[in-house]
């Protein structure tokens, strides 16, 4: 099957490009000229030259195709321009799918993100949760969270479209250490990496391009599916990866309390062009447990398969292999 694959040069589209390309598609990959092709060595694919935000070169690129997977975003929202990120996973979303609509693609598959999902405090929040934080403060998932109401009104016309909303994503091939930076400041800090109380939901990269293709098979069109593999308190988190990378685990745990001066003093150093190594708004949900319920994906398209201490070992040893640590 012709398919088209965007943000394919990146850690995730790489892998789903790769699977694809595994179980026979024909992949066509949209990417601008300069962009880099390292993450995709040894797949065989397509070039379509382009950005996701110029619908003339969407159109061109969808020419023949049955199948996209739109995964392109900007994903590093901590150093990122917020108005170049709402362009990209908002508008750019908008002429992917309007490509695919005039061009009659047969399905798309649209890569959200768990940010876009509400948070609970009670239990691990499920798909029906929407959106609910600031959107001045975490502006990455009310991107995404537009974007999905964009993809709505697509189907809602006719445009058959499927969600997938991945947790924090690990894995080989992070080039640009979106989450694989717990790797790296756990080798290089040690025990005086900072903890916070939270926790987070985790799945392999692996899993989560699998699950992009069983979406397109067995996806049920408007429905958006939460991709993660479990959840883990940041105790048991840092514990884990210190194992790993062959330190002790963090010796101090950051108060709550006083998280919002944190998050207040690393606003005022970015207003003065001061880069930090994390974001005001992670530091913000540290004391959150930003836990999701994984079970309708897993009941639509079965269990994850990669166990996250094997993903922590393959994620650790790409990036020692590759020289980041």
């Amino acid at each position: 099957m012709q398919t088209l694959v965007t943000g394919a040069t990146g850690f995730v589209g790489s892998h789903v490009a790769r699977q694809l390309a595994a179980a026979g598609h024909a992949v066509r990959v949209l990417h601008r000229p300069s962009s880099k092709l390292s993450a995709l060595a040894g797949v065989t694919f397509a070039s379509a030259l382009g950005d996701v935000t110029e619908l003339d070169a969407l159109r061109a690129a969808m020419r023949g195709v049955e199948l996209v997977f739109h995964v392109a975003a900007v994903a590093d929202y901590w150093r990122a321009d917020v108005a170049h990120m709402m362009e990209v996973n908002v508008e750019g979303t908008r002429r992917v799918l309007q490509a695919a609509q005039e061009n009659g693609v047969r399905r798309v598959v649209f890569t959200s993100s768990a940010a876009a999902v509400g948070l609970r405090d009670d239990r691990p929040a499920d798909e029906s949760e929407p959106f609910n934080l600031p959107p001045k403060q975490f502006p990455y998932g009310y991107s995404k969270a537009q974007a999905e109401a964009v993809v709505k009104t697509f189907v809602a016309q006719g445009l058959d479209v499927v969600i997938v909303n991945p947790s924090v994503v690990m894995g080989a091939g992070d080039l640009n250490m979106i989450s694989g930076s717990f790797i790296v400041q756990m080798k290089r800090f040690g025990r005086l990496t900072p903890s916070t109380s939270g926790g987070l939901a985790v799945i392999d990269v692996q899993d989560v391009a699998r699950y992009h293709l069983l979406a397109a098979e067995k996806g049920v069109t408007g429905e958006r599916y939460i991709l993660t593999t479990a959840n883990y308190r940041y105790q048991e988190w840092f514990a884990m990866i210190a194992q790993v990378v062959g330190t002790r685990p963090p010796l101090f745990s950051v108060p709550n309390a006083v998280l919002p001066l944190v998050a207040g003093a690393i606003d005022a150093a970015r207003a003065l062009g001061i880069n930090t190594p994390i974001d005001a708004n992670q530091v913000r949900l540290g004391g959150r447990n930003v836990f999701f319920d994984g079970r309708k994906a897993w009941q639509a398209f079965g269990a994850p398969q990669v166990d996250m201490r094997d993903s922590l070992q393959q994620t650790y040893d790409w990036y020692k292999a590759n020289g980041y640590v």
